[in-house]
């Protein structure tokens, strides 16, 4: 018997799931206790700890009562699909973590249903039972009845339940009984969970994640499935397309603690790090020289929105940025795509541009912000969701949205809801809140976020998961009010937008630097308008009293990289460089965006 647990940790956003690792690497003795307020160990990636979501799946180990349980932190959000459809592959039981008020939630159930696919045994945690109006009985039959909805086993249905709290660092098999540490969830992984099955024979390791150090280049991260890896062994690396190339593990590393640590040889069942393999990507196999067997590759859900990446041609061009040119942004987009599985680059029409197919906003907007932060300039487009055609029939993908709002806002956003083709499914009432389930089109979602939190002051909670293809379900409505686009280069005087403020809201703050073309605002009404912000105050030798109020101004309107893209209409796009974010028309010249607009016309 092994003495080995793999173990994958699943949960919604925010449900406290990077917590509880961290108190699980407390309990492993992996660093001092006054060490764990400074810092959440596995969201490391800055935009993970601003926005509070697991973007990236990541590896760990504990040592406790001479097991070894390997723990991988996944992603909650259905946009990392590709991530967590990768890394599941590595476990053999899940810990599924729920909120003890909330219950399971829509991207709790969207990676759920993938690791019972794959016959992975749950154990179930139910965290924050120290909140308020908490319910751990009735979320307990919630999550029943979801396993079994999902065509759960008799195996998995029969789960151990854990209660406790993360923050407050205890888990208990009883909810009125708090214990005073972790210890009891680390005993029912090991009770629960089944040892990874040691399979005798020629080796095989499926490539499911991958590192890069500076030093040794890409590292390929696995789990063995069957037989023995050597430092120094040849090996036969088994692609996609069926290929085989040969090559040589130069140095084996297993997961200790946060780190790794080198070995000589690793057994079946434990996950490892290999470098010395040159060429490989996520989902190949690494098998024995003389007689390779590759194993089925990983299945990867289809991307279903697209967007338009092209260089910075704006006015302020290479002001801020370090990567500027087309080769630029092609390298780092051909780079994401070694360990993005869920994105495909097409070369677009123009030259400078490429067309890079995501699974929603989200995913791709978290590519844009990383590539901002890492010194890059470019622009991109609206997103465009995937349309199929068959037999000349138009289908586009559906997601099932739910909104968790306060009673006195639903009317409005099931109204909002249908207008963009949304059906709803079902309406209950929690408490004071109203739970709104709808399938709607992913075309109806883009720039509903925006919406929905207006309408409900903040309070709505919004998440969505792809269901499926379904046919066209016809035109919908866009955002009415047209632009209001500068007109001349320059600063932006207080004067000037003060004297414009009945025209429409701002987004820009007096003394911005301003660009001819650069949308600075949205219209009251629909049609854009060409405005002149730089426009100072002439001085006069006439002076009246009270001639000379002062400009009052209402705050401008930010936008987050999000909600600028599910803003922008089809002629617009969103410039981004490391220190700022622009909106502006794709033609910046007005009477040439006149001649464009008459041609449509007649044509």
């Amino acid at each position: 018997m092994q003495k080995i647990r793999n173990i994958a940790i699943i949960a919604h956003v925010d449900h406290g799931k990077t917590t509880l690792v961290d108190k699980m690497l407390l309990a492993g003795k992996l660093f001092r206790d006054d060490k764990t307020e400074l810092d959440q160990f596995l969201d490391s990636n800055d935009l993970e700890r601003e926005r509070g979501i697991t973007i990236l799946a990541k590896n760990v180990s504990i040592n406790y009562k001479d097991y070894k349980i390997n723990i991988i932190d996944t992603p909650g959000h259905a946009d990392f699909g590709g991530e967590v459809e990768r890394v599941l592959n590595m476990a053999d039981g899940v810990l599924l973590l729920v909120d003890a008020f909330e219950g399971p939630m829509p991207q709790t159930r969207f990676v759920l249903q993938k690791a019972i696919a794959l016959g992975l045994k749950p154990v179930v945690v139910i965290n924050k039972v120290d909140k308020p109006n908490c319910r751990p009985e009735e979320v307990q039959e919630m999550v029943f009845d979801l396993m079994f909805s999902l065509d759960a086993s008799e195996e998995q249905l029969d789960f151990a339940t854990v209660y406790g709290s993360a923050k407050q660092g205890w888990m208990s098999n009883d909810w009125e009984k708090p214990s005073g540490d972790i210890l009891p969830l680390l005993d029912a992984i090991i009770e629960h969970i089944p040892e990874p099955a040691v399979l005798k024979g020629t080796p095989q390791m499926q490539i499911t994640s991958l590192d890069y150090s500076n030093y040794v280049g890409r590292i390929a991260v696995g789990r063995i499935h069957r037989g023995e890896l050597r430092e120094g062994m040849d090996v036969a690396l088994c692609k996609r397309d069926g290929s085989i190339v040969k090559s040589r593990i130069k140095e084996l590393d297993v997961f200790e603690g946060l780190g790794r640590t080198k070995v000589q040889s690793v057994q079946s069942g434990d996950i490892c790090a290999i470098v010395g393999i040159e060429g490989f990507e996520i989902g190949d196999t690494i098998a024995d020289m003389n007689n390779p067997e590759p194993l089925a590759p990983i299945a990867i859900d289809e991307p279903t929105m697209s967007m338009l990446f092209t260089i910075n041609d704006s006015p302020f061009f290479g002001k801020d940025g370090k990567y500027v040119t087309s080769r630029h942004i092609y390298e780092r987009l051909m780079r994401e795509l070694d360990k993005n599985l869920a994105m495909r680059v097409e070369p677009s029409d123009s030259a400078d541009a490429w067309i890079v197919y995501g699974r929603g906003v989200l995913h791709l907007s978290i590519l844009i912000e990383t590539m901002r932060r890492e010194g890059y300039e470019l622009q991109v487009g609206q997103p465009q969701v995937i349309i199929k055609e068959k037999n000349g029939i138009k289908s586009e993908p559906v997601e099932q949205l739910t909104i968790n709002l306060p009673e006195k806002s639903a009317g409005k956003i099931i109204d909002i809801v249908t207008k963009r083709k949304g059906e709803m499914q079902s309406m209950e009432k929690k408490g004071d809140r109203i739970h709104l389930e709808f399938t709607i089109p992913s075309r109806g979602i883009i720039g509903l976020t925006n919406n929905v939190l207006t309408v409900s002051a903040g309070e709505a909670v919004i998440a969505h998961r792809f269901l499926e293809y379904q046919p066209w379900k016809g035109e919908i409505e866009k955002r009415q009010n047209g632009s209001i686009i500068a007109m001349e280069t320059g600063n932006a005087f207080a004067y000037a937008l003060d004297k414009l403020q009945d025209r429409g809201r701002f987004f820009i703050e007096p003394q911005t630097d301003v660009y001819a073309g650069q949308i600075v605002g949205e219209h009251a009404k629909e049609g854009d308008l060409v405005v002149n912000v730089t426009k100072s105050k002439k001085l006069t030798n006439v002076r009246a009293s009270g001639s000379d109020e002062k400009a009052h101004l209402a705050p401008p309107v930010i936008f987050s990289l999000e909600q600028a893209l599910e803003y922008i209409k089809d002629d617009e796009y969103v410039e981004l460089t490391p220190v700022a974010m622009r909106l502006r028309k794709i033609v910046p010249d007005e009477n040439e965006r006149k001649r464009i607009r008459l041609k449509t016309k007649t044509e």
